[in-house]
């Protein structure tokens, strides 16, 4: 009893420690919070231990007094295994099947079955590819042989399921080339990271067409999502990288209903200009809808070149966000009541998403469109407030100054307003540009993934998919 007691006090605080580390990784002080990867990764762990304790504690109490243990009640799988995964049976007999008072053999009256999803780890297999040669044994007429089948690499290693496969790693799971290495290498495959570094560059070098190809297709589309992120690229001669921008360009038509399928393309250009917009945008006319970022506004403009002027929807969620940062600052009780507001209308936006676009356009000027107003009234109000406490003193800015950072925020969804409420007259237009931000989150962990090695591995070359310049590793 007393070791008993013992160990369920120690799981106790076990148990209450990892709470309060749960409890500092959301609602610790700002500066000391996770962002959201570190936070995922952080729960991650905090999930692993209580688990870990949890099993710890089913083992103590599964004990018997005299040192025996008990079988623990099974638990049944909460989840659902999915129809298509392949099922392999097992069917275990009992030892012996006669009745046990030996007046004849037990007859099957049912069965139970228990489901349990398996995890193959990836192996290598090798391809031995055969082609036998055929001669006449009556005449010379010559040898017949089929031809060589058209591979990625022509005589090289790869097959062209291995490059998908480091391609992806590298690309969509973040898995960098040296650690994939090292997978490899426990599965009895010793690859160099300089060969699959060449590997990555040849699948780009065939992929490239395709990818322009896609873009041609994309911009035959009436209504687009833009946005750029930062990339780190290998400066030549140099010998450290800089900051080239990855220009994201995606269709998502599912929100009203599309039957064009989501497509994302990435452009490289070695700044942020608005410039290379114009240049990746030269032959689409429609609806771009991006940030508040100046560099678009020239796509709007009638010196656009390439196409006409083109319609700019703003992002409300940048918009939401600007607000958010002050009242998670100070508890301001304006920006509350901006963020309040906004949510009444995504709650609208909520009920009719994936509807086609003269079923949104139905709903909301009626539903949607007197909230904006109200919305815009009381920026309105908002901002002759702190317009009448702006002090003409450059060294006192008070929290309702115009100067003020509340102020700054307030006046960026004002000079936007306009692009902010295309959503009301067009059934297409969102609400705001997640459709694009989403497939560039992958890029901006790979990026964290980069900067967390910076100190102890030199960047080297990656995909060369970015046209002019590589990317780090």
């Amino acid at each position: 009893m007393q070791a008993e007691v013992a160990g369920l006090r120690a799981q106790t605080e076990r148990q209450d420690y990892l709470i309060a580390e749960l409890r500092h990784a959301l609602y610790g002080k700002r500066s000391e919070q996770l962002d959201t990867d570190e936070r995922q990764l952080a729960f991650e762990d905090l999930e692993t231990a209580v688990a870990e304790a949890e099993a710890a504690r089913e083992a103590l109490n599964a004990r018997h007094a005299d040192g025996t243990t008990r079988r623990q009640t099974a638990k049944r799988n909460l989840g659902h295994l999915p129809d298509p995964l392949p099922r392999i049976q097992q069917v275990i007999e009992p030892k012996d099947k006669v009745c046990p008072c030996g007046c004849t053999e037990m007859v099957k009256i049912g069965e139970d079955h228990a489901e349990r999803p398996d995890i193959i780890p990836a192996r290598f297999q090798v391809i031995v590819t055969v082609r036998p040669r055929y001669a006449c044994r009556r005449c010379d007429a010559g040898v017949c042989q089929a031809e060589t089948p058209h591979w990625l690499i022509e005589g090289g290693l790869p097959s062209e399921g291995t490059l998908a496969h480091v391609a992806i790693s590298k690309y969509a799971d973040h898995l960098p080339l040296y650690r994939q290495c090292q997978i490899y290498g426990r599965g009895g495959a010793d690859l160099d990271r300089s060969t699959l570094a060449s590997w990555c560059g040849t699948a780009a070098c065939h992929l490239a067409p395709l990818v322009d190809r896609m873009l041609v297709h994309l911009k035959r589309s009436s209504c687009l999502f833009m946005d750029e992120t930062r990339a780190p690229v290998l400066a030549p001669g140099a010998g450290k990288t800089k900051t080239g921008y990855l220009w994201a360009l995606t269709r998502d038509d599912r929100g009203w209903g599309g039957e064009d399928p989501p497509a994302v393309v990435f452009t490289y250009a070695p700044g942020r200009h608005g410039s290379h917009a114009m240049d990746i945008l030269r032959g689409f006319d429609g609806i771009l809808q991006v940030d508040g970022y100046t560099g678009y506004d020239a796509l709007a403009g009638p010196k656009r070149v390439g196409g006409m002027p083109l319609t700019l929807a703003y992002c409300r969620a940048h918009a939401r966000r600007k607000l958010h940062d002050i009242y998670q600052k100070d508890g301001s009780e304006i920006a509350a009541e901006g963020l309040r507001r906004i949510a009444e209308i995504y709650k609208i936006e909520a009920k009719i998403r994936g509807n086609r676009p003269d079923e949104r356009l139905a709903v909301r000027p009626k539903h949607s469109a007197p909230l904006v107003a109200d919305f815009r009234l009381w920026l309105s109000k908002q901002r002759s407030v702190v317009r009448e406490n702006d002090l003409p003193d450059r060294f006192l800015i008070l929290p309702t100054s115009a100067k003020s950072r509340l102020g700054e925020k307030l006046a960026y969804i004002h000079r936007r307003w306009d692009g902010l409420q295309i959503f009301l007259t067009d059934g297409r237009v969102e609400m705001d540009t997640n459709p694009v931000e989403n497939p560039i989150r992958p890029i901006t962990l790979n990026r964290k993934t980069r900067s967390s090695r910076a100190m102890t591995r030199p960047a080297t070359p990656g995909l060369a998919w970015l046209r002019s310049l590589k990317p780090a590793n």
